[in-house]
């Protein structure tokens, strides 16, 4: 049996994250809402923690009157299409065993989303290793915790399957701290299909933050963003759907699991 202490800090974290839900007043796992989202930057996260084990609370905005805030790391202020992704799930270990999760760049291979054009579970990355630099396509090994510091700035490259060749990332460490972790990355080469370019370098941003909720509980914020002047017709059911997928390969979750975010 699981001593009081134990039951009596789940209890808190379920009422805390039970208030905040209600106070927020999510319209499902996948709404549309008019203003924009809140990261966890010094204040209350929106949409706030979905509680462990419960699907993210996933809410998206089309062209809205949002200036991202400096902690997101993002240049472009005003992305046409906003995804926000708040779930929380179990982990024992600290801020260096996410850093490595987010290091492992192979890992990615083989990841699985949900394709609303196929209506089946499909793999999303075909491909993925950790690169020299920005300069080079050349593979190394995938990057280590020690080499995840605060300001680091590293690089790997991504075969989607959706996309035609690999598209180059940047990543960088926005904070790396016992009870906060902030990963900032976005495209620094054209995501093109056959020959027709979908996204320009920097079109496509993504800022994910962990943070302690309480001794073995931590929660994951991904802010997603698609540039102003970027193709986004279509795009809304399939970007929260990738969410959800690296959400998964993050804590630890199968990332074809039933449910999908979005079906159509």
């Amino acid at each position: 049996m699981r001593d009081k202490d134990a039951l009596g800090m789940d209890e808190a974290v379920a009422r805390r994250v039970a208030m905040a839900l209600f106070l927020s007043r999510p319209l499902g796992a996948l709404a549309q809402t008019a203003n924009g989202p809140q990261p966890p930057c010094g204040g209350t996260p929106q949409p706030f923690y979905a509680p462990p084990g419960a699907a993210p609370a996933i809410r998206t905005w089309q062209a809205p009157e949002w200036t991202a805030s400096a902690c997101t790391g993002w240049s472009s202020t005003h992305p046409t299409l906003l995804v926000a992704l708040a779930g929380s799930f179990r982990h024992e270990g600290g801020a260096a065993d996410l850093l490595a999760a987010f290091g492992r760049i192979s890992s990615l291979r083989g990841i699985r989303y949900w394709s609303v054009g196929d209506r089946g579970w499909r793999t999303l990355v075909t491909g993925a290793a950790a690169l020299y630099g920005p300069g080079t396509r050349r593979r190394r090994a995938d990057f280590e915790p020690a080499e995840m510091a605060r300001g680091a700035d590293l690089y790997f490259a991504q075969e989607d399957s959706r996309s035609s060749g690999e598209v180059v990332y940047h990543m960088r460490v926005l904070a790396n701290e016992p009870d906060r972790v902030t990963i900032a990355v976005e495209n620094v080469t054209s995501v093109r299909f056959l020959l027709v370019p979908l996204f320009a370098p920097g079109d496509l941003r993504c800022t994910s933050y962990l943070e302690r909720l309480s001794p073995g509980v931590w929660g994951y914020y991904a802010l997603w963003g698609l540039r102003a002047g970027a193709q986004t017709s279509g795009h809304e059911a399939s970007s929260v759907n990738r969410a959800l997928a690296f959400y998964r390969h993050i804590a630890g979750i199968p990332t074809d699991q039933e449910p999908p975010a979005a079906r159509r």
